[in-house]
């Protein structure tokens, strides 16, 4: 069977997560193609060969630029903070690889345009990692709206909720500036919300928004090589920096298709360590989704009889709903991780066709508009159409 040679720019968090999506997807998919996991690349050699070993890759690579002109590698799958993105990916295109990319795609709007000119110059294939999109549960509420089961949609309500800078103790780290992340929870959070909202309502027309940095200064960070993140204990200095990103942002939008939504990400939600949850209304019915029981979506039916009305929750499980029946019996559960392995194998599976695969870039800047259009009416104090 043919393989797919694989270059990982980024061995953190999500270096992890599509580490372990390479590594284990054929075991739960047929596949034209294979993975193989050929290079991952870092700047911090000793954590790298840490991961290089533990994550099961052939070889490490202190230099990006030294993977993206190998002749072996098909893909470049880029997990590095945003600010980055944009000059690997455009090295990427120009070498002719596949490109797939997290999300945001770039911490700029400008940044991800050109993202998205250079794939179709040097006419690539490409990829971004809006994960969520893959979880069975997910699938049958898309199902479920195409198929016209909830009717017109009316509202889309969702938040994304964490806590973990909430300690003003908690150091500087990237996430919290703005030249590396692009912005903070609105960029972080609110993008995979939005990306939601496309996927499952329509496209946004107008938009109009707040936002609150709670804690302006944080104690600056010591250089560390260790592979985990282990952030709370990481050495800091007695020094502090400015955080120059939004803990919390909030916006109201409107839909091209007359629906209405309200969206929150913060990190500065005690007790909410990724509380991401969505509630979509329309004339027929309703359904609600808690990533926290990321196997269940909740649906209710205004044709169901009177006597039996209510909110029914589905175990999406079953080999009849989007991708489950590549895992378990109906019944058991998957997690977060197995979204990254549907991914990986919608991934290789377009690729082997000659298709561009999605969500792609295309999806990416949408996105991005929508982010960038929250961010202008912040500073307009008012509601700004999303060019």
């Amino acid at each position: 069977m043919k393989e797919i040679g694989i270059g990982l720019i980024g061995y953190k968090f999500m270096g992890r997560a599509h580490s372990h999506a390479y590594r284990d997807v054929e075991i739960f998919f047929d596949l034209p193609v294979v993975p193989a996991m050929k290079v991952i690349c870092g700047r911090a050699e000793k954590p790298l060969r840490m991961a290089k070993e533990r994550f099961g890759w052939d070889e490490y690579e202190t230099d990006w630029k030294k993977v993206v002109r190998r002749k072996d590698i098909d893909i470049i799958d880029i997990t590095t903070p945003p600010n980055a993105h944009k000059d690997i990916a455009i090295e990427a295109a120009k070498e002719g690889k596949v490109i797939f990319c997290e999300k945001p795609l770039a911490s700029t709007m400008k940044d991800a345009y050109e993202m998205m000119e250079a794939a179709e110059k040097y006419g690539v294939k490409h990829a971004i990692c809006f994960n969520y999109r893959k979880l069975p549960a997910i699938g049958l509420a898309k199902k479920l709206i195409d198929e016209g089961k909830l009717g017109k949609i009316f509202h889309m309500r969702a938040v994304y909720l964490q806590d973990w800078i909430i300690d003003p103790e908690f150091p500087l780290v990237w996430r919290l500036d703005k030249e590396v992340a692009g912005s903070g929870a609105h960029g972080d959070l609110n993008a995979h919300l939005i990306d939601m909202a496309r996927y499952l309502v329509g496209e946004f027309d107008e938009v109009t928004g707040m936002n609150e940095t709670f804690i302006k200064e944080r104690p600056l960070i010591k250089e560390t090589d260790e592979l985990e993140t282990g952030l709370k204990d990481k050495a800091k200095s007695r020094q502090k920096g400015t955080v120059t990103v939004d803990d919390a942002t909030l916006f109201l939008a409107r839909f091209k298709n007359g629906a209405i939504g309200s969206f929150e990400a913060t990190r500065f939600a005690a007790g909410r360590k990724n509380g991401q949850r969505f509630e979509i209304n329309g004339s027929r019915g309703s359904i609600v989704f808690n990533l926290e029981n990321l196997n269940e979506l909740m649906y209710y039916s205004v044709d169901d009889p009177e006597y039996v009305q209510g909110f029914r929750t589905i175990l999406a499980t079953d080999a009849s709903h989007p991708y489950a029946g590549n895992w378990w019996p109906a019944g058991h559960i998957i997690g977060y991780g197995e979204a990254f392995i549907n991914m990986v194998a919608d991934l290789l599976t377009s690729i082997a066709r000659g298709e561009n695969p999605s969500p792609n870039f295309y999806d990416g800047i949408k996105c991005q508009e929508v982010l960038t259009a929250v961010e202008e009416s912040i500073n307009k104090r008012g509601w700004v159409k999303v060019k």
